[in-house]
């Protein structure tokens, strides 16, 4: 009864710890989002605007 138990525990490690990767994955990916998404977006706005052309005399 013991072997089952430690296989049964096993499993649950294991099945934590895949979950735990996900968690770590999906939160890579919000921070990056989150975080270059809007530096894009200022930086197409800027471009939209003529920030990014040099000036002519």
């Amino acid at each position: 009864m013991k072997k089952k138990k430690s296989k049964k525990n096993q499993t649950n490690s294991k099945l934590i710890e895949q979950k735990l990767g996900q968690t770590k994955n999906s939160a890579k990916l919000v921070l990056f989002v989150f975080g270059v998404g809007p530096i894009i977006g200022i930086l197409i706005f800027l471009y939209s605007k003529g920030f990014f052309n040099s000036p002519t005399m």
